[in-house]
């Protein structure tokens, strides 16, 4: 926050700054003999009828009052967190849809509309990076429509929390009504770190396709019909692993898509009777060296924030948080 050499808070945000990242304080109540105050930091994505809109790197928008409002300054963009490899918002979303590409897809200007069958959401979404080339309801209506032809709910993918993400569109639907579902952590690590862990990569074996028993034990499955498979084996080169259990299925499995510097693991998975002994991290060394030989040198993962074992697994192996997405569902009937 801004002091000036009186000790005042000032406001030094008008609306022309819609679109920058700011930090602000405003009123929240009164105290006990003292006023009670709340800070944000977000993007500023409206400022209208005298109330403003932040939206917060977790996706999250905060409406405040300008009347409460007792300081604020524009302040620089996220630093990209160290020891992570470098690269922006659009880049590493455009390798993450390759990585899990849908049975069907078309292009919506730079939108890219998605459908497999209702497997899994980031499959069955809009990828909106960029422009739709239309007028923003106008191309939410197309959405709605693409979708129900195909019996699909209506999904956006939108990236906040690093510079050249979507706050605005995430802004913008919330105040069609939009309703957020899901937000993830998209994070990055160095990836010969993860090929040097001190793990047991010998009972691990690596393969082209999921089979049976890597179906299996992949929770998210169910009855694997054609598109849970194209999705699966979808990418430019894709490895499944798996630890058999010795009782003929396996143990743990895992699954990673190499892009060139990019390796995206996903599906990392250890069955409940064989958790605490280190598969997950063998499983994650296995798949690295792999692509390490297939001459990548960067690691990206999705992990969705409620799932506290994963993203303490990944703590540990050195993956930073570079910024998050959300799903956004239509709201049922109406307009966008």
């Amino acid at each position: 926050m801004e002091f000036t050499t009186g000790g005042r808070l000032e406001v030094h945000i008008t609306r022309a700054d819609v679109g920058k990242r700011v930090s602000v304080r405003r009123l929240s109540g009164a105290g006990e003999g003292a006023a009670r105050f709340t800070d944000t930091v977000g993007v500023l994505t409206s400022w209208d009828g005298g109330v403003l809109s932040i939206t917060r790197r977790n996706g999250e928008t905060v409406r405040i009052p300008e009347a409460t409002l007792v300081a604020g300054k524009t302040v620089p963009a996220a630093p990209a967190r160290r020891r992570s490899p470098a690269t922006s918002t659009p880049e590493l979303d455009r390798v993450a849809a390759r990585g899990w590409p849908p049975v069907e897809s078309e292009w919506l200007g730079e939108w890219q509309l998605r459908a497999s069958g209702g497997f899994t959401r980031r499959a069955n979404s809009v990828a909106a990076s960029g422009d739709p080339g239309l007028p923003l309801d106008t191309a939410l209506d197309r959405v709605r429509a693409w979708y129900a032809e195909r019996s699909l709910p209506a999904y956006i993918q939108v990236s906040t929390g690093a510079e050249g993400a979507g706050e605005d569109l995430a802004a913008a639907l919330d105040r069609r009504g939009w309703t957020r579902e899901v937000t993830a952590e998209t994070r990055t690590a160095a990836l010969a770190p993860v090929g040097d862990l001190d793990a047991d990569v010998s009972r691990v074996v690596l393969g082209r396709e999921a089979g049976p028993d890597w179906l299996r034990r992949y929770r998210r499955s169910g009855e694997p019909g054609p598109e849970v498979l194209k999705v699966l084996h979808g990418g430019p080169s894709v490895w499944f692993a798996g630890v058999p259990d010795g009782a003929g299925g396996l143990a743990a499995i895992g699954r990673c898509v190499v892009d060139g510097r990019w390796a995206g693991f996903a599906a990392v998975e250890v069955g409940p009777e064989h958790r605490r002994r280190g598969l997950a991290s063998a499983v994650m060394a296995a798949l690295a060296r792999k692509a390490l030989d297939e001459g990548a040198s960067a690691a990206y993962l999705q992990v969705e924030t409620d799932n506290d074992p994963a993203r303490a697994l990944y703590d540990g192996l050195g993956f930073v948080t570079h910024h998050h997405y959300h799903h956004w569902r239509a709201s049922q009937g109406g307009p966008s």
